[in-house]
């Protein structure tokens, strides 16, 4: 069983002791994104939506290092710290992975780090 450790500078740099994504096995699976600029390790402003988007954008640039896409993501889990913004996520997802439709967990939760309205993470087979 391999296991390999995925980082890119395209991506924010983990706030953590954790990888942005492990590698094994033919599948990479990703540490939670939340919606920081990869260039200031800030939190960017604006609604769920445009978190949203940020987060996917991170997480586009994690699979991409990790040999992969959004085109074959097969697992999603989406916390949000407010399930009344349950619709606008789920617009900007739709974008993203719309054709893909992935599995998918959506779990409300208290908060999240540096007070994100959204985080999400992914299982894909890597090609």
């Amino acid at each position: 069983m391999s296991r390999e450790a995925v980082n890119t500078e395209k991506a924010p740099k983990a706030i953590g002791p954790y990888e942005q994504a492990i590698k094994c096995n033919g599948l990479l699976f990703t540490s939670g994104q939340i919606a920081l600029d990869p260039a200031t390790g800030t939190l960017i402003e604006g609604d769920v939506s445009a978190q949203t988007s940020q987060v996917l954008e991170n997480l586009k640039a994690v699979l991409e290092a990790g040999g992969s896409s959004l085109d074959h993501v097969i697992k999603a889990t989406v916390y949000l710290t407010d399930l009344g913004n349950f619709a606008k996520m789920n617009e900007v997802y739709a974008e993203y992975l719309g054709k893909v439709k992935p599995a998918r967990s959506t779990v409300g939760v208290a908060t999240l780090p540096r007070g994100a309205s959204v985080e999400i993470d992914l299982v894909a087979m890597t090609l």
